[in-house]
């Protein structure tokens, strides 16, 4: 696949899933329940749990590591808000229709590289990785924020960072995305949905099915997640 197809299929996901969550009109800043939407506060929180997967806190757990897996996890939840308010963006100030809003991010700087081997996690520095998150929640806080030069610039830098470039983070978010449709259709905004499954939560189990380089398809993922969950009750 191109960075192009990549993208777009990546953003149509969302789109989908955002109409059949949210509902059609989502864009304007409501869901069909009339609750509001704020993507940026969406971002700025999951970057704060993307903090908590590093040994930040001089009080406690001074010795812990880094946990790796959660801050894929992390790092993909933040791509589903980012790619959701870049659409809501360009449909509600009419910047252009899909194609337009691939190629204007095909076009920012930092992606070319994003698209190059990530860099070896091990070798980053906590503190380093932390400042670049909290300079996307500051982003993310002001009353202007720059989508292009500013928010995907600097998103893009921390994922190759943290060892997600764009095929890994198209391969993890196809499966997030699986999840977070399953959720829905299984209670989740409904407060019914049971998120964890045989003392794992379900974002590890997720994960367990990603053990081969090759991305799942979606049917077949759904069904997989299907017939652990059902086995639980």
């Amino acid at each position: 696949m191109t960075s192009k197809e990549y993208l777009k299929e990546m953003f149509s996901l969302q789109q989908k899933l955002n109409d059949e969550t949210n509902g059609i009109g989502w864009e304007n800043g409501y869901t069909k329940n009339n609750r509001m939407i704020n993507w940026k506060r969406c971002i700025y929180m999951e970057c704060a749990e993307l903090i908590d997967s590093f040994s930040w806190k001089h009080w406690k757990n001074i010795n812990h590591d880094t946990d790796w897996d959660n801050v894929t996890v992390e790092i993909v939840d933040i791509w589903h808000f980012v790619m959701s308010l870049l659409l809501e963006d360009y449909k509600t100030n009419n910047k252009g229709n899909l194609e337009k809003l691939i190629h204007d991010v095909l076009d920012v700087q930092g992606f070319e590289a994003f698209t190059k081997e990530p860099a070896n996690n091990a070798m980053a520095d906590p503190m380093e990785l932390m400042n670049d998150i909290e300079s996307i929640i500051h982003e993310m806080t002001g009353f202007e924020s720059d989508l292009f030069d500013g928010l995907l610039k600097e998103y893009f830098a921390l994922s190759r960072k943290c060892g997600v470039n764009l095929r890994i983070l198209y391969r993890f978010y196809v499966a997030k995305n699986v999840l977070n449709q399953f959720r829905q259709d299984h209670g989740y905004k409904e407060g019914t949905y049971k998120k964890v499954w045989g003392g794992k939560e379900d974002n590890t189990v997720m994960l367990s099915l990603l053990q081969s380089d090759k991305v799942p398809t979606i049917d077949a993922l759904y069904h997989k997640l299907e017939k652990i969950y059902t086995s639980l009750s």
